[in-house]
């Protein structure tokens, strides 16, 4: 997943049970009571084989009103009760058990009793009472839970104003990393993998999209069917409802937007996406999810991208810059093989799945670009980690790759650039180990075989390591003074190794004879003006400015020379490029380019985008130039970032009130404010009906 907010901390321990294995230093997993405290679930007890999901969405009250009926074997004997994790959104009616006759007996329907106990901030436990004729070990039996929903942490509703093509609403999903409890009960842990399959009714013209391998549609009954064949985890499962339209872009790709910006996203995109797929199935193995599509989301998608399998959400504002583009979908590419393929079980070790994607997604730039394109994109990448290291101090315990979370912390704060970068450079530093990147990509290739569609934590991986690689074993690689494996996992600080990246001079190189220029007490104005950034990729240019940001406040005449040499150019230039300029322009408080930041904010509606500018903004001398702003732009916002602004401007937390009756309002957004003067009943299953399902998302 591509991350964009600045996180806390987090996690998770509940009991799991995990295969037996040796560990090094003595510890076996099998007799190891791994946890994860973000759920509720009593998921230890049970195996989830499949569950399927029967929706509703009504967009005019924005809620979604249906069913779930989840197939499950109890694995543990005694146990009384199902507990799941759900959200105060989330409004169950009933609860019913179907129990399997034996013997040539019928079927037994039983009405179950349930309580919703309060869990943390972000959830709640759903504890439904089994009848001893249920709880019978590895027999299976089936719960069907009817609910709504309405607009919890999950499910995003906009309306037409909110869309890019500003005429139809929209709703999406986000399930990373415990949101989905309120799309739908469920044990909400990565350690947890099922199918699924699901059928979502919704209004004529509305095409519905979900991260599925088959889908059909019936235009009659205004239905859409899906079908998940490989087990994934809750927070895997997406949907998508909208005026969206597609094209194809390759033998197994397509790309979904809405009509407005369907053929830009098609010309960003070309060929390249199967070009992509390609090369990492050379590195990797075969692609196991059939289909790689993806569609593009209007700019209240509260991330940048997330690697739902076999539909890839993307934000529309990237499609400003090309190069950001290629690396935010090449990373959800190598998401479909380390995060989604082999999961991470538990959100405390969630490098597993961003660490290693983000060495594959440079592997594959490697393979594709050359070895300088992708040094100066990591030497971007770990110039920011330092960066944050520095803000955070070298003994901050978010820096460490194997983190230990209190109790009640949202682990949808988890995401930062140490679980992405900290874990890539541990990455790397075992393909140095195996002194051939030949030898680990057979090595990275043979662990997804081993551990495809599993959940694994860190000792699984390094186990596998070494046992791929017995001679490291045997000169005990894992125990090398300075760079023992549990320094790895379990010390704050920077990465213990960093990668050569000395293959990208060719391009970080005039970034840096650049920045030193600047850097002078006289500027050399005859030697900076052959440094022409108008040829320079993005990744230089944002390079550049980031270590200009970095040494910020700059003397006033310095930002006079910068905005005389570098203001008009960066003004043609992508979104990436331009919010850090005007970063450096709000933090060096420079007033001739303050109608730019104006400018930026009145186009931009992204979080990505607006949060940055609104905290510098208040940070420094210029709040009520921001608060001016904010007015002129809020009604334009989605509530949850016009809620995140109005608390960095006013500093004060607003309410949200949350319904959970099924007929009570929906969930109040917070108020547009003026400038200052100085449920129904869920209908049941249908009787009968099949859909032939197809390998790709379909049109209505």
């Amino acid at each position: 997943m591509a991350e964009l907010q600045r996180p806390t901390l987090c996690c998770c321990r509940k009991v799991l049970t995990v295969p037996s294995k040796s560990c090094e230093g003595g510890r076996a997993l099998g007799q190891c009571r791994l946890v994860d405290i973000a759920s509720a679930s009593n998921f230890h007890s049970f195996k989830l084989r499949h569950f399927h999901l029967d929706l509703h969405l009504n967009f005019a009250l924005k809620r979604m009103t249906g069913w779930q009926v989840l197939e499950l074997v109890p694995i543990q004997p005694g146990v009384q009760t199902l507990v799941l994790d759900t959200h105060p959104s989330l409004h169950i009616h009933s609860i019913d058990c179907k129990v399997p006759g034996t013997a040539g007996s019928p079927d037994i329907f039983l009405s179950l009793s349930y309580r919703v106990d309060p869990f943390t901030d972000y959830g709640s436990s759903l504890n439904i009472t089994l009848p001893a004729t249920v709880i019978r070990p590895h027999r299976a039996f089936q719960i069907t839970i009817r609910y709504t929903t309405t607009d919890g942490p999950a499910i995003w509703w906009l309306d037409a104003e909110l869309t890019c093509g500003q005429t139809r609403p929209l709703v999406f999903t986000q399930g990373h990393s415990v949101c989905n409890r309120s799309f739908f009960p469920c044990f909400d842990t990565p350690a947890v993998k099922s199918t699924y399959s699901a059928s979502v009714r919704v209004p004529e013209g509305v095409t519905v999209l979900m991260s599925a391998s088959r889908s059909a549609y019936s235009k009659q009954d205004r239905v859409f069917q899906f079908s998940m064949e490989f087990p994934v985890p809750a927070y895997l499962v997406a949907l998508v409802a909208g005026d969206l339209q597609h094209a194809d872009i390759g033998p197994r790709s397509r790309v979904w937007a809405e009509p407005c910006i369907l053929t830009c996203a098609v010309s960003k995109l070309g060929g390249s996406v199967e070009r992509w797929l390609a090369v990492a199935e050379g590195l990797f193995g075969p692609y196991v999810w059939g289909r790689y599509d993806i569609v593009f989301l209007p700019p209240s998608f509260p991330i940048v991208a997330m690697e739902n399998p076999c539909l890839t959400f993307i934000i529309s504002s990237i499609l400003e810059s090309r190069e950001f583009l290629l690396i935010d979908v090449i990373h959800e590419i190598a998401h479909g093989w380390f995060g989604n393929a082999v999961t991470n079980a538990t959100w405390e070790e969630m490098w597993l799945s961003e660490g290693l994607a983000t060495y594959a997604q440079r592997r594959i730039t490697t393979e594709a670009y050359g070895e300088a394109f992708t040094c100066l994109e990591t030497v971007f990448r770990l110039d920011a980690l330092h960066r944050q290291m520095r803000l955070l101090g070298d003994n901050n315990p978010v820096s460490k790759l194997q983190a230990k979370f209190e109790p009640g912390v949202n682990p949808s704060s988890l995401m930062n650039l140490f679980t992405y970068e900290k874990g890539f450079c541990f990455v790397s530093y075992l393909s140095k180990l195996c002194g051939d990147i030949k030898r680990f990509d057979s090595f990275l290739r043979a662990y997804i075989e081993k551990f495809k569609f599993s959940s694994v934590v860190a000792q699984d991986l390094l186990d596998f390591f070494l046992g791929f690689f017995p001679e490291l074993k045997e000169n005990c690689a894992s125990q090398r003074e300075g760079l023992e494996f549990e320094r790895w996992l379990n010390d704050c600080g920077p990465p213990l190794f960093e990668p050569d990246l000395s293959a990208g001079g060719v391009l970080t190189g005039p970034v840096q004879r650049l920045c030193e220029l600047w850097g002078n007490d006289t500027s050399d104005t005859q030697v900076i003006t052959t440094f022409d950034l108008s040829t320079w990729s993005t990744f230089q240019t944002v390079l550049f400015l980031d270590r200009l940001l970095d040494r910020s406040p700059l003397p006033h005449e310095v930002m006079t020379q910068l905005s005389c040499y570098y203001s008009t150019l960066l003004d043609g230039m992508n979104a990436e490029v331009r919010i850090r300029w005007l970063q450096i322009v709000v933090r060096n408080s420079f007033y001739p380019d303050l109608p730019r930041v104006r400018s930026f904010l009145l186009k931009h509606t992204s979080r990505m985008y607006t949060v940055p500018l609104y905290e510098d903004l208040c940070g420094g001398v210029m709040k009520c130039f921001a608060v001016e702003v904010f007015y002129q732009t809020q009604a334009r916002l989605h509530p949850n970032l016009r809620r995140t602004l109005q608390q960095i401007l006013f500093q004060t937390t607003l309410p949200c009130t949350v319904s959970s009756a099924p007929d009570a309002p929906p969930v109040l957004a917070p108020p547009i404010l003026a400038p200052p003067t100085t449920g129904p009943t869920p209908t049941d299953p249908p009787a009968n009906g099949t859909i032939s399902l197809r390998d790709v998302n379909v049109s209505a």
